[in-house]
């Protein structure tokens, strides 16, 4: 089976090379690497140039659009039926790849695996918090509080993706919440146990950190869910629970803050939640 690897990038010259040197050493070697720049006004082209000599690296520009269509871009032009996104601030272990697809031999019914994932804050390797600890299966109201599962850790059959519909361009943040949230509510999800992705954090460019109310993003994929999937009766009381205590959150941070840009739609999808 080939792969497709999608990086998307905006502004990150500096981190291209760790990013796309971890795919290209890959132990599993039946790949390409489609880099889409989101419309970089650094060098980061140059960067890619340097890798071009390698028929699997392909490059690929849009005007900036944000990393939802930068991904689906990706996606949309690559040649293989299974996908895997790469931030381009994370690197992959060498045996990423080779890893889940033993386990898509091993389980061939599955379209989706991910990994567990190393947590680098200023370089160095720091204690992952529980909540954020991975989990196969029926994953649905797992993905429900938080999200769940990390881009870079992902290999999807591409049908499932184009069936998902992409990442929705209506999410600054969260699109991989949302996304997860339409993939584990229908399908059963594997996971290889093992760490096989470097994600880093603690860089002022991360969009994590850009946003005052994250959770925001969080209740509208909520209240989506609940509207595209005849969920059971338990699934419901746990999408309206969840919904619920993050409306509470973000209204009493709303007032606190005295920021009410975005208020009356958090009171309304309460509303919904309580009455849905």
């Amino acid at each position: 089976m080939k792969i497709s690897v999608i990086i998307p990038t905006y502004n990150r010259s500096n981190l291209l090379k760790r990013s796309i040197s971890s795919v290209l050493v890959q132990t599993y070697t039946d790949l390409e690497v489609i880099v889409v720049d989101d419309g970089s006004t650094d060098n980061s082209k140059d960067i890619v140039n340097e890798y071009l000599h390698d028929s699997r690296v392909r490059y690929v520009y849009q005007e900036n659009s944000g990393v939802s269509s930068a991904r689906n871009l990706g996606v949309s032009v690559s040649s293989s039926e299974w996908i895997s996104f790469l931030d381009s601030d994370d690197e992959w272990l060498s045996n990423k790849l080779e890893e889940q697809v033993k386990l898509l031999k091993e389980k061939s019914y599955l379209r989706f695996v991910h990994c567990e994932e190393n947590w680098i804050r200023n370089g160095k390797k720091v204690n992952k918090p529980k909540q954020y600890k991975k989990y196969g299966g029926e994953i649905f109201l797992k993905c429900l509080p938080l999200c769940a599962i990390a881009p870079s850790a992902v290999l999807m059959e591409k049908s499932l993706f184009n069936e998902m519909k992409g990442f929705s361009t209506d999410y600054v943040v969260c699109e991989d919440y949302e996304l997860w949230l339409k993939v584990t509510s229908k399908y059963e999800v594997g996971l290889v146990e093992d760490a096989l992705v470097n994600k880093y954090g603690g860089h002022e460019d991360q969009l994590s950190t850009k946003y005052f109310a994250m959770d925001l993003f969080r209740v509208r994929a909520l209240a989506n869910i609940l509207e595209v999937r005849e969920l059971s009766i338990e699934q419901v009381s746990h999408v309206k629970e969840v919904g619920l205590k993050k409306c509470d959150i973000l209204i009493k941070g709303y007032e606190k803050h005295k920021n009410f840009n975005d208020y009356e739609e958090v009171k309304s999808l309460q509303l919904r939640f309580r009455s849905q």
